[in-house]
């Protein structure tokens, strides 16, 4: 068997839900300390709660090593298991020198195996000749976990009807329910609420199920998981909300639904950045729009900066005449005395600075920025 079977099927089952987030690049020279700190975490707060998911699959490492103390029938089960092989299965099970959870270094099972490769019939073999459905990874992920994960909606019916817990967390605190709200299986998140699956339950960083569904923007299973009572604004822990981690996707259909359902406009997150903050660090238009209906705040912000002092920066000359439009103040200065006009200056911006002067020589000659549209 080659080494890295395990592990080329736990990732295959893996990638099926992961995806990779676009990262805005940073331009050269000055920039303040709050915003840049929001840059370089793209990826992390694109995605940190697939790093657990990563880990339970690449942790399987070398099939052959695990193995070192396990006999050749332990391996064909694995790989029975792996290939969905139900002959070979219950010829090496009736053999009698396996057992049905035969494990390797990393606690993996062939019903874990099979759950996670979608193979029904092997699920329900390994179940009847013993196998047992709370079985846990070291990573504290079950069948369950990667049946959800898959989308294998028969398989988890399957391993509920026979005992998996629904609840089940990984060592980060990831249940099955999590992943099928990362993955966007509408039918497995249904189904697991339907069975007792907690809606407001929550990560180690106290994430919770609405928080992931926001950060990858699957509107329907949003909608249900506020219909089953989740909590608009819950935090993470570095303060991030729903709402939050929608607008720096981009998502603004999603931004539009957290705050019809009552999501805090001006939430912020440890560090002083509000969702509009970030919409405009990004140029997320469409999502500053759905902002700028519920009123945010435009002047400083606990970080010292302002959404249009994030906008000039980088560029995002359709989000600076939003905000400019909204009454946002051209002359407004951040923690360390730039104008928005300063900060496009120095990052060399020309288009907004261009805009940002033309205003500033409005307001010389008494004419009210706020009409200015170009």
């Amino acid at each position: 068997m080659s080494r890295h079977v395990v592990t080329a099927v736990l990732y295959s089952a893996n990638r099926q839900c992961a995806g990779d987030p676009h990262s805005a690049g940073q331009p050269a020279g000055r920039y303040p300390t709050c915003i840049s700190q929001h840059s370089v975490s793209d990826r992390s707060e694109a995605w940190p709660h697939i790093r657990g998911v990563q880990n339970v699959v690449r942790g399987s490492h070398s099939y052959r090593h695990s193995q070192t103390k396990e006999s050749p029938s332990d391996v064909q089960l694995h790989l029975a298991a792996i290939q969905g092989d139900v002959q070979l299965l219950r010829r090496v099970l009736d053999s009698g020198k396996v057992h049905v959870d035969s494990k390797d270094k990393d606690g993996t099972t062939p019903l874990i195996l099979a759950a996670a490769s979608g193979h029904v019939e092997c699920v329900k073999e390994l179940l009847d000749q013993g196998a047992d459905p709370r079985a846990r990874r070291l990573t504290g992920t079950t069948a369950l976990f990667f049946a959800a994960q898959g989308g294998y909606l028969d398989i988890a019916q399957i391993l509920l009807d026979r005992g998996a817990p629904v609840d089940s967390s990984s060592v980060d605190g990831g249940t099955p329910l999590f992943v099928a709200c990362q993955c966007g299986h509408m039918d497995l998140v249904m189904e697991l609420i339907a069975r007792g699956a907690k809606v407001n339950s929550h990560m180690k960083d106290r994430a919770t199920p609405l928080f992931i569904a926001s950060q990858n923007g699957h509107f329907k299973i949003l909608m249900f998981l506020l219909s089953q009572g989740a909590i608009p604004d819950s935090r993470r822990t570095d303060g991030a909300t729903p709402l939050w981690i929608a607008a720096q996707m981009g998502h603004d259909h999603v931004v539009r639904q957290l705050l019809k359902a009552g999501a805090s406009v001006d939430a912020k997150r440890n560090d002083g950045a509000t969702a509009l903050f970030k919409a405009c660090h990004k140029g997320h238009s469409s999502v500053v729009e759905e902002l700028l209906k519920y009123k945010p705040s435009l002047g400083l912000l606990p970080n010292g900066e302002s959404g249009l002092h994030a906008a000039a920066l980088f560029g995002h000359v359709p989000v600076v005449k939003q905000l400019i439009c909204a009454g946002a103040d051209a002359t407004l200065r951040n923690q360390d005395g730039a104008t928005p006009l300063q900060l496009a200056q120095e990052a060399k911006q020309t288009v907004v600075a261009e805009y940002l002067s033309s205003l500033v020589s409005e307001q010389v000659n008494g004419k009210p920025h706020k009409q200015m549209w170009l």
